[in-house]
Formats: C-alpha cells, structure tokens, sequence
C-alpha cells in the first residue's frame, strides 16, 4: 500500500517538471485563416456614424457584411496566403451619398484583395490596398 506522503511528493514532483517546462515551450499564436470569426475594420468611427464596417466570416467562407449603409453577403476563397473575395447583392440603405461611396470603395478594395496575412487578432487583406481588420475575441 502506497501511503499519503509518497503519493503527495509524486504529485508535486510532477507539478513542478510541468511548473519548469511549460515556460520552455513557445507559445502558438492562432495564425490561420479566421473561419467562424466575426471582424471588425481597424478604424475610427466616421464623423456623424456609429458603425465601423465589419464581416462574419463563416466556417465554409461564407461572408457577412454590414457597412456603413450596405449590408450584404460574399465569400471567401482561401489557399495558403492567396484569397479571393466575391461580393454578393448588397443591400441598399438610406444613406448619405458619400457613405454609400465608401461602402461601394470598401467592396471594391476587398475584391481586389490578392493575398492576406494575420498577426495575433488582427488581418490583413492586400490588394491594391490594404484593410487591416480586427478579430472580435469577445
């Protein structure tokens, strides 16, 4: 029969082996494509707004959008860095002119997304510009 002692000193050996080790092993960031995520544009609000453009990404590409007046659906292609960003009808809302401009330049810019990288909760999309989005992680 093993006693209390013998199998309290066991355990906390074994604590501190994985107390001394876990600092060791680096740290992986979630760096893939962010499939089931919703993200936001990394932006300030506009003047006279209170949305900040954002898209719902779905687990297959599926794309949401709600913008500063157009709402609407896309999808997503993904192969290693490369994507393609289809925009689907859009939805047209009461809105100033300007905003529906940058709503139709915000569509435009993603569609011509070429490639796209993430550092920790942020992505970018690169293109003939770049959007940088921010990861909602609440």
């Amino acid at each position: 029969m093993i006693s209390f002692a013998r199998m309290s000193r066991a355990g906390t050996a074994s604590l501190l082996v994985i107390a001394i080790a876990l600092p060791l092993c680096p740290a992986r960031a979630d760096d893939g494509f962010p499939f089931g995520a919703e993200m936001q544009l990394d932006m300030d609000r506009q003047r006279g707004s209170k949305r900040i453009p954002n898209l719902e990404i779905g687990d297959a590409g599926e794309v949401t959008l709600e913008l500063w007046c157009k709402g609407g659906k896309g999808q997503f292609s993904v192969a290693g860095n490369t994507v393609i960003f289809v925009p689907g009808a859009m939805e047209n809302r009461p809105c100033p002119p300007d905003r529906a401009q940058q709503d139709d330049e915000l569509i435009a810019a993603l569609a011509a997304t070429a490639t796209w990288r993430r550092q920790g909760d942020f992505v970018s999309f690169i293109g003939t510009k770049t959007l940088n989005f921010r990861i909602n992680t609440n």
